[in-house]
């Protein structure tokens, strides 16, 4: 069974993030102890607020080389809300921050919205597939592959990835007023269309995953994306040296 560890890093809505990891997996921690970081299998990086605050806090614990040497180490990560912006290298929220730099990429306030559409946006809203190729390892412990292809929708798009499993225009739970934008197309694993924009709702490169909304929050299907990470998980704890 892998470890996961939930970093605490101060920030709020982490507990949820808790409960769903601990309906597929026992061995599920939430600790800011830069031992227990290191022995995880896997790091999941949740919370809601505001980005500056969240570096501050990874900072002030001495967990961000901690965090980036498992991402370099091949470890999945998998960021919610808050940690997935911070997966990307800036932020711009309240001035100009430093993220981590695991995915190329900056967050920004959603633009101008149409039809009268206001931030934050909350509530329920769908994801689709990006119709680009994204190397994501898969979930399931099967290697590399290549996803989603030209043509492809709905869970044959996703097969192999985190989303496995999730049909094409599944609603998630969403409440954030910053997007996520990847300077390579190809770290797009999913897309999200709020007040005439698209934005871009789970990103990755390798086994650092990151989702804007809540998957502990969105029902069955929101389970699922978890779910799959454990396997990734499981795979990453089988291959790592005893």
């Amino acid at each position: 069974m892998p470890k996961i560890c939930v970093i605490d890093y101060g920030i709020g809505n982490i507990h949820s993030a808790l409960k769903g990891l601990r309906c597929f997996a026992e061995n599920v921690v939430l600790s800011e102890d830069l031992k227990e970081i290191h022995d995880a299998d896997a790091l999941v990086l949740p919370g809601q607020g505001a980005f500056e605050a969240g570096m501050e806090g990874l900072r002030v614990r001495g967990l961000l080389d901690e965090v980036k040497t498992a991402a370099a180490e091949g470890k999945p990560i998998l960021g919610i809300c808050l940690g997935a912006q911070l997966l990307l290298e800036k932020g711009y929220e309240f001035g100009e921050w430093e993220g981590l730099g695991l995915i190329p990429g900056e967050v920004v306030h959603f633009p101008s919205l149409e039809g009268g559409a206001k931030t934050p946006h909350m509530g329920w809203n769908s994801i689709d597939p990006k119709n680009s190729a994204l190397l994501v390892p898969s979930p399931l412990g099967r290697g590399w592959r290549e996803a989603p292809g030209e043509g492809q929708t709905g869970a044959k798009a996703w097969n192999g990835t985190v989303l496995e499993g999730i049909t094409a225009g599944t609603d998630m739970y969403f409440i954030h007023s910053f997007i996520l934008q990847p300077k390579d197309e190809a770290h797009i694993l999913a897309e999200t269309t709020y007040g005439g924009l698209t934005f871009s709702s789970v990103v990755g490169k390798g086994s650092i995953i990151g989702c804007q909304f809540h998957p502990e929050k969105s029902g069955k299907m929101g389970l699922r994306i978890i779910e799959n990470f454990i396997h990734l998980a499981e795979d990453a704890s089988r291959r790592s040296p005893s």
